[in-house]
């Protein structure tokens, strides 16, 4: 049984008791990380010190959590299958401590030890003690280096990365050998919070003054450290949390040369990308459509546009883009930013490597073509489509352009690339694809296709 929570407050460090419950609501809910992190930070109402130290502890330990599972598995000489699931969370985040925080070894086994005692019970603290000391003894280096012996090139990176194997293969098809590892290690860096202003709402230099620093490439981003919410902007709707890498897919289409008349975000929650394209066609005076199936994120996508006027220029709808509610070839700029298995944003859901199966590629497969076709019916002639994806894997990036393009006369591709001179070293063909290692964003990919 669970102690109380007043117990649980008075016998454990209140940085690790949130990653801990955060952990286990992860595990057993199969929670979002950044999400339920973010509801127990501003339900604890921890300290900046101890809010750091609980996200750092929290979202190291899903990252790494594969390669921890083995060296647990080796320092306790028996399978993960055989212990309680909440002493496995713990022995992770004691691991993480150890291993990549650098907490000093006597401080990381008897803080998990009074976690262990305040959460689970006192029955579990000496295994729990007994199998930390083990993993302290060595540093991840020389874990990897015993338990990597004899395996492969791939394994040794898959084990030394923590990325599954699947996604370490994954990666070699798209990328040189020598930048493979360091790809992969990028996905464990833990990503500065970036802000976009909304066109016409706000500029970054409002940002700038109030203490966010230049980001590298967008004109309209700029990155901050702490509670984004605490920003004027932000708490008023004219600037909202985004990937660098989405406002610059987002920016490819509103630079292209299109047919004059409405703007479409077709799958558009959460909103974050909407609230760009909004912005930009009220700049032209042209109407702009956002719509997503689900009435939830509908929502969040008004949310985010909240900012903006409310005089009929811009439409939200609960619409399904595969069943369009709309008129066929009726807008100018089309986004279709599909659902993918979101490879390219390891770093900020840093469980998601850990859910995600190779099947989940094939499974999307088919929608993702119908969203691109979709996008592409509802474009007027000399229109422009963006077909996006926050991953950079064939199957769901070039491979889906070539397939609704092949045999179909009217469609021409684009060069993306070079909407985005200053992006660098960002050419796929006549793609654009963006690399945290390369770039420090998501690894979005876009396409950009005219219909005549």
């Amino acid at each position: 049984m669970t102690p109380p929570a007043a117990s649980r407050s008075r016998g454990a460090d209140p940085g690790r008791l949130v990653a801990f419950d955060a952990l286990r609501e992860v595990h057993t809910r199969d929670g979002y990380a950044n999400l339920v992190l973010a509801r127990l930070l501003r339900e604890r109402r921890l300290g900046a010190r101890d809010a750091a130290f609980a996200t750092e502890l929290f979202s190291g330990t899903c990252r790494m959590q594969g390669t921890y599972d083995v060296i647990i598995e080796a320092a306790a000489g028996r399978g993960l299958a055989t212990l309680q699931p909440a002493v496995v969370d713990l022995l992770r985040l004691g691991a993480h401590q150890a291993l990549a925080m650098r907490v000093p070894d006597r401080a990381t086994v008897s803080a998990t030890v009074d976690l262990a005692a305040a959460t689970v019970g006192r029955r579990v603290t000496g295994l729990i003690n007994a199998v930390l000391r083990k993993i302290t003894a060595r540093t991840y280096d020389e874990w990897v280096t015993e338990l990597g012996a004899g395996l492969g090139h791939r394994d040794l990176m898959s084990l030394r990365t923590a990325h599954p194997r699947w996604i370490v293969d994954a990666y070699a098809d798209l990328l040189p050998a020598d930048e493979l590892e360091t790809a992969l290690t990028a996905n464990n860096s833990q990503p500065r919070t970036t802000l976009a202003v909304r066109p016409g709402l706000a500029d970054v230099a409002e940002l700038l003054d109030s203490g966010a620093q230049p980001a590298r490439w967008s004109p309209y981003a700029a990155t901050i450290t702490g509670d984004p919410g605490r920003t004027a902007a932000v708490a008023e709707g004219r600037a909202g949390v985004q990937d660098e890498g989405s406002q610059l897919v987002a920016l490819a289409l509103s630079r292209v040369e299109a047919a004059p008349g409405p703007w479409l975000d077709l799958c558009a929650g959460p909103g974050g990308k909407s609230a760009l394209l909004a912005g930009w066609a009220r700049e032209r005076g042209d109407l702009f459509v956002a719509g997503d199936p689900a009435l939830h994120r509908a929502a969040l996508v008004r949310s985010a546009l909240r900012g903006y006027p409310d005089d009929g220029r811009r439409v939200v709808l609960a619409a399904d883009g595969t069943r369009p509610a709309w008129r066929e070839r009726g807008f100018a700029r089309v986004l279709a930013d599909v659902p993918c298995s979101g490879l390219g944003a390891l770093r900020r859901r840093p469980e998601s490597r850990w859910r995600r199966q190779p099947e989940s590629i094939d499974d999307l497969h088919p929608l993702q073509r119908a969203l691109l076709e979709s996008a592409i019916a509802s474009t007027r002639p000399g229109g422009v489509v963006a077909y996006v994806t926050c991953s950079p894997h064939h199957r769901e990036t070039a491979a889906i352009v070539e397939e609704v393009l092949a045999g179909r006369d009217g469609l021409e591709l684009l060069d993306t690339s070079a909407l985005l001179p200053e992006v660098t070293d960002a050419r796929l063909d006549r793609y654009l694809q963006l690399w945290p290692h390369r770039h420090g964003t998501d690894a979005m990919f876009a396409a950009l296709i005219r219909c005549r």
